[in-house]
């Protein structure tokens, strides 16, 4: 088994895109050692996100450890645009896993916000995995000290297709602010961190778990400043996302950062389609929370990874396959994320 990274079509191409592409990489399959097309596994992709941020990093590994641990199965990591995209290409079967902030994830699993007019309960929870933290980043000296310093500025509300957008559109929303009241640039992990850094936007959205790598780089470059999201802000935003709560940076998250800063996030989740067999479901949700100690050396946001953070924070009910597993490993699965597939 082996561990393939593959960018979103829209950045190069992707598994199976096209005749052509599909033709390539059988051929290349065919002159590895070792892989006679008889005795190659199923090909299952993992959507991720862009390169500067958590999923990336995480999403690689953990196709990595599934192509090890399941060798009936090889997992290729996608490179996309976020959550957005990553679920519109489950829901089109061009994709078998996804990652998926929480406030995406319920959008989906309700027919709501950017899956309106969809059919309701298409995809399920695999797992919970860490926090989704908002970060709203600027530079020192910008004088953008607070949510309502963003009228009038150039900001980066995060690629399009991602989850950052959902989750600084809500924020900005539940708080009067809309798009109109500043310059809104669509940029990615790295390009915010890149425009920062260059002095052409005065504040930028990553929705990541902490520490994520584009904002590590532009610390070590530039002072940087994390913007403080209120009480008072996240109850406004709660009221339009069920799904985010109150969270925090501890000091010294990043290079420069001297005392706790408030803001917001929402659960991450691998999340599959309802129709994926149970079988499957339930041994990727075993291998994922068998290798878990390995993925918290791959990026810290992993420790939040367990059975009692999935089943406390999911905002969407579990596949039938990981609810398995959980009851097997002794838990209790709540009512609330019993599927009625």
């Amino acid at each position: 088994a082996e561990f393939i990274a593959v960018p979103n079509p829209d950045l190069m191409c992707r598994w199976g895109a096209t005749p052509f592409i599909r033709a390539v990489l059988f051929l290349a399959l065919l002159t590895s050692p070792g892989c006679a097309p008889s005795d190659r596994p199923e090909i299952l992709a993992l959507a991720t996100a862009g390169t500067g941020g958590v999923y990336y990093v995480l999403g690689g590994s953990i196709a990595e450890f599934w192509s090890r641990e399941l060798p009936e199965q090889d997992f290729v990591a996608e490179v996309t645009g976020g959550s957005v995209e990553n679920l519109s290409l489950l829901l089109a079967g061009d994709v078998q896993v996804a990652f998926s902030m929480g406030t995406n994830a319920h959008e989906v699993f309700n027919a709501t916000g950017s899956f309106a007019g969809r059919e309701p309960a298409q995809v399920l929870a695999l797992a919970a995995l860490y926090p989704n933290v908002l970060h709203l980043v600027t530079l020192e000296g910008t004088g953008v000290e607070s949510l309502s310093d963003l009228v009038g500025r150039r900001v980066s509300v995060g690629a399009p297709g991602s989850g950052t957008e959902v989750g600084a559109r809500t924020l900005l929303e539940g708080n009067g602010i809309g798009y109109d009241d500043f310059q809104p640039q669509r940029l990615n992990f790295n390009e915010t961190a890149s425009a920062l850094r260059d002095g052409n936007i005065d504040a930028g959205f990553l929705s990541a778990g902490p520490p994520t790598s584009a904002i590590m780089d532009l610390a070590t470059a530039r002072p940087i400043r994390l913007v403080p999201i209120g009480v008072a802000e996240v109850d406004n935003t709660s009221a339009l996302d069920p799904t985010v709560s109150r969270d925090f940076f501890p000091p010294g998250t990043y290079p420069g950062q001297e005392f706790e800063v408030e803001t917001l996030s929402t659960p991450n989740l691998l999340v599959v389609r309802a129709d994926m067999s149970d079988d499957l479901v339930y041994d990727l949700t075993k291998a994922l929370f068998e290798v878990q100690a390995e993925l918290v050396g791959v990026h810290p946001a992993a420790r939040h990874t367990s059975g009692d953070y999935t089943l406390e924070i999911s905002p969407i009910p579990l596949h039938p396959g990981s609810v398995r597993y959980f009851v097997e490993a002794g838990y209790e699965v709540p009512d609330r994320l019993i599927s009625s597939r």
